[in-house]
């Protein structure tokens, strides 16, 4: 078959994408779309309309999120009847989540079967949404999983199940005592997910979530969104047969970074954010970033410490600041001519902030962040440095992974005890910006952006496993 007939029967095989609910989830899977659309694939993403009551169900707007990807069609699941997400007295919220997915595979199918199995390509579900993985083998569709964290978290999560089994009791009462995976830097148990402290047997939560988690081995693979040269020691853990007793570990393949590419820092109202004209005029790795995420927010109290701390340091900064909905006002917890002091060398807002392309500035020279694996990426695609002040979820994890196997970041002493001083916020800013420690991590991160890069171009780590995977779908009804 010639080049120009095989490409034409490619674009014939649609890819069904089924993303776990939330933003920091249907996003990366959007960007794994625009991976198969380069290589000639229709791509159909799947999303499940959240169910009345949800708390916890997230969605990003999905006819927003159309009209900026053309090229992917939307598919949105209708609601459950019985998947009614209302508060339930004693059941934690993502718990609901968790199994309301479930009830959702008949949806999923109902839709599969809508498309001809010939033209079928494949199934790629988000790492909670494996429930779908026995949807596909129903259908004899290949089913791979996409973990949108770390392959280091992988490892963790894939190694738990073992180490649980073993204890009678959960992790929680370890405190800060270190735990030791294979490929993994040792980390204070305190850092494990939440959720994941408990054990499977007494917690509700953490069984349903090492549950979804297991049925990753039940995939045809997992599409991790990192590159092998960043997390090789996980990765080399992923293929150990020590990394999941008693199981086969399915073939892994890093795909990634998959990272937005900027849309020129414009927002929903095709406006440049005024951000990114204020650092066209500072000078080249001179402004400190902060931003915590969506979901990341501060009391008054500590937007202080950090104003505070910001002021002493003498450097400039760009402050994008997410208040609780509880608090007054930004002007409340400003020290008394905060603004007027550092009005030549900041600027803080409180509204969306395009961090793609704050990160890829070159005047941005460090980042104050929460640690969420997309920011993270976005920071070593970026080549930007990484002050780390974790908060919830799977970045405790992340903050050990990024400053002491990246070596790409320094940690905000206090994030453990909720508080971080206005002195560690100066002392922190200052050494990664002024001091020789500071000039070596940037050099690391440098150099982990020239990796990010190589990793993309044909030839490359990811692109050379993201076409194993395809080879590896083609020899599917051969294994």
């Amino acid at each position: 078959m010639d080049t120009k007939a095989a490409a034409m029967a490619t674009k014939q095989q649609t890819v069904v994408l089924y993303p776990s609910p939330g933003v920091g989830h249907i996003i990366p899977m959007a960007h794994l779309a625009k991976v198969f659309l380069n290589h000639g694939f229709d791509v159909t993403m799947v999303i499940a309309e959240p169910p009345t009551g949800s708390p916890d169900f997230r969605i990003v707007d999905v006819d927003a999120l159309a009209a900026s990807n053309p090229a992917i069609t939307f598919h949105v699941l209708p609601p459950v009847p019985d998947a009614d997400l209302a508060a339930v007295p004693g059941k934690p919220p993502f718990l609901l989540t968790l199994q309301a997915l479930r009830r959702y595979n008949g949806e999923l199918e109902r839709f599969l079967r809508s498309v001809p199995r010939r033209r079928l390509h494949s199934l790629v579900v988000g790492m909670f949404s494996t429930c779908a993985v026995e949807v596909g083998a129903r259908l004899g569709v290949p089913v791979y999983a996409f973990f949108a964290s770390a392959a280091a978290t992988l490892a963790v999560v894939a190694q738990l199940p073992a180490l649980l089994a073993g204890r009678r009791a959960g992790l929680k009462e370890l405190g800060d005592a270190p735990l030791e995976f294979l490929g993994v830097p040792p980390f204070p148990a305190s850092h494990l997910v939440r959720e994941l402290l408990e054990h499977p047997e007494d917690d509700e939560l953490c069984k349903t979530m090492l549950d979804v988690w297991a049925r990753d081995t039940d995939a045809a693979g997992v599409l991790v969104n990192t590159f092998e040269s960043l997390e090789s020691d996980a990765v080399r853990a992923l293929r150990d047969p020590r990394c999941v007793p008693g199981r086969v570990m399915p073939p892994v393949y890093c795909v990634g970074p998959l990272v937005g590419s900027g849309g020129g820092g414009t927002s929903a109202t095709g406006k440049r954010h005024e951000c990114l004209a204020w650092l066209d005029a500072q000078p080249a790795s001179s402004v400190v970033f902060l931003c915590f995420g969506s979901r990341g927010t501060h009391t008054p109290e500590q937007l202080r410490e950090i104003a505070v701390g910001l002021d002493r340091s003498g450097q400039r900064f760009l402050w994008a600041v997410r208040m609780l909905a509880s608090a007054e006002s930004l002007d409340a917890f400003l020290p008394e001519g905060f603004l007027e002091r550092t009005k030549d060398r900041g600027l803080i807002f409180s509204s969306w902030a395009p961090q793609v392309e704050v990160l890829g500035h070159p005047s941005t020279g460090a980042f104050v962040t929460h640690c969420g694996w997309n920011s993270t990426l976005e920071a070593i695609k970026g080549g930007v440095p990484m002050l780390c002040w974790p908060l919830y979820a799977e970045q405790l994890m992340n903050k050990v992974f990024i400053t002491e196997d990246m070596g790409v970041g320094l940690e905000m002493e206090g994030y453990r005890v909720g508080f971080v001083k206005a002195e560690e916020v100066e002392k922190k800013v200052r050494l990664v910006m002024e001091s020789e420690e500071g000039r070596m991590i940037k050099a690391r991160a440098v150099a982990r952006k020239e990796e990010a890069i190589a990793a993309l171009e044909d030839g490359g780590s990811s692109q050379t496993s993201f076409a194993r995977f395809l080879f590896d779908v083609d020899n599917f009804d051969k294994q």
